[in-house]
């Protein structure tokens, strides 16, 4: 019979009350940056298919600056977690959300950035690129380059912040953000590009980063120097084993690991793997889903609201039941690592509904948005639980370090899938098969979980904590 888990007991007998739940405003703050995040990422692929026929581009073209971004995200992502080791959560995530705020308004003069952008390339001797085309992969380079240190930053927020049992549930909270940012996208970027025209889209959805920054900075400090932190919770924050308070210093004058030394642990491969082969589903169902629906059943913008609301919707419940979801595991006799294992190898066969996206898909278009909605719900709660497999395993000051390893890993895998996807789509559209097209690309969202799940745990198949770094 199956004991229970100490940590859990542990943490039902004693009252929130008496701890305190300052931790949980840190995780709201959190939760915007991330929805904030995602709105402004999602403006682009929205306004895809009325901008495809302005500037006449190809399935091709929407892939390439959508890989722009992505390319640009990977290899910030690596250094992001790097920087946000050294300066801080704090001053590092207001660099991060100043340059994605100031990247996601660039958009709005894509056109005369670009004209002085393939200008420069011209003068160099090398073919000219279409200048939206050109404008458009500034900016999103720009907005890759900052968003790039919203996870590294959250993650590493929440090891400060949460003990090691609440990580996951905290992660799964704050990314939920994500979910409620794709679902604020879709009613309000048709809307106002509508009114005001698609540049006023970029600009205003660009510069709600600024509010959001003026509250961190009021509500945010290392919990070694948090005002606002009752003792009985910073005691709690710092329970795990090993987990001492951080000296007041501690954010301004943090340990290294190198990246070298980091590689040598399977710990960091397991995860770098794990987002290699997740994060391109995620990548394909933001940029590609309003042109597959365009695409397929030729809705337009503001008809799109409703289905992405309801698919996103649905993503936010498995963000946050994925994040809790191991618990159930834990507190019927499972190690943390057995629980967050046994969660995500569950998460990983919810994918395999999205196989039936398309040969269902003349039922209408609610039914691949249901199933594809299963999909991306399952990829949240997945991603909950592998964000938390770093701070499980390795010490607090190389966690930004390590989620920036992975992150890179993870974008440029959504680098091959858009990349793959655009030829995939304008080699099929020629051919009057552009369901075909999607059936590859659905059937390797499907199965990429149940793939990258026995890989990890091939790699670590028993936890194993970092403690020489």
């Amino acid at each position: 019979m199956n004991q229970p888990n100490p940590q859990a007991v542990g943490l039902a007998a004693e009252p929130a009350a008496a701890i305190g739940k300052y931790r949980w405003t840190i995780c709201g703050l959190l939760f915007f940056a991330t929805t904030i995040n995602y709105l402004d990422r999602q403006v682009l692929s929205l306004l895809a298919p009325a901008l495809s026929k302005e500037f006449g581009w190809s399935n091709s073209d929407y892939a390439n600056i959508a890989a722009v971004f992505q390319f640009v995200y990977a290899i910030s992502m690596l250094f992001a977690g790097r920087v946000i080791d050294k300066m801080g959560t704090r001053r590092a995530f207001v660099l991060a959300i100043v340059v994605w705020s100031m990247g996601a308004i660039l958009h709005a003069y894509s056109v005369s950035i670009g004209t002085t952008f393939s200008n420069i390339l011209a003068a160099i001797g090398i073919a000219a690129v279409p200048v939206s085309v050109a404008g458009f992969m500034v900016g999103r380079a720009v907005l890759a380059l900052g968003e790039a240190g919203n996870f590294p930053a959250a993650i590493k927020a929440t090891a400060e912040y949460f003990p090691k049992k609440e990580r996951s549930f905290a992660t799964g909270i704050f990314n939920s953000g994500a979910n409620i940012g794709a679902i604020l996208a879709p009613i309000t970027v048709p809307l106002i590009a509508e009114l005001w025209g698609w540049q006023s889209a970029f600009i205003i959805i660009g510069a709600i980063g600024f509010v959001w920054m003026g509250f961190w900075l009021y509500f945010y400090e290392t919990p070694a120097r948090q005002k606002r932190l009752a003792r009985a919770e910073l005691d709690y924050i710092n329970s795990d084993a090993g987990d001492a308070p951080a000296a007041p210093d501690a954010d301004a004058a943090p340990r290294k690991a190198s990246w070298f030394k980091l590689l040598a642990y399977r710990q960091t491969w397991a995860f770098t793997v794990g987002k290699f082969l997740t994060d391109g589903v995620w990548w394909f169902f933001l940029f590609w889903l309003p042109k597959f629906m365009s695409a397929q059943y030729g809705v337009s913008a503001t008809e799109m609201v409703l289905p992405l609301a309801v698919l996103y919707s649905m993503t936010m419940f498995g963000s946050i039941g994925g994040g809790w979801f191991p618990t159930f595991f834990i507190n019927r006799g499972a190690s943390v690592y057995q629980g967050r294992m046994r969660a995500m190898l569950t998460i990983a066969f919810f994918p395999l509904a999205v196989l039936l996206a398309q040969p269902l898909g003349y039922l209408g278009i609610w039914v691949p948005v249901v199933l594809i909605g299963i999909g991306a719900s399952a990829h949240q709660a997945w991603s909950a639980n592998l964000f938390t497999t770093v701070s499980d395993m390795f010490p607090k000051h190389s966690v930004g370090s390590v989620v920036g390893i992975g992150g890179m890993a993870g974008g440029l895998g959504g680098v091959m899938i858009t990349k793959v996807a655009g030829r995939l789509f304008d080699h099929y559209s020629a051919l009057g098969q552009i369901q075909t097209g999607y059936m590859i690309m659905f059937t390797f969202c499907a199965l990429a979980y149940l793939l990258a799940w026995c890989v990890m745990k091939a790699l670590v198949p028993a936890h194993k904590e970092i403690t020489d770094l």
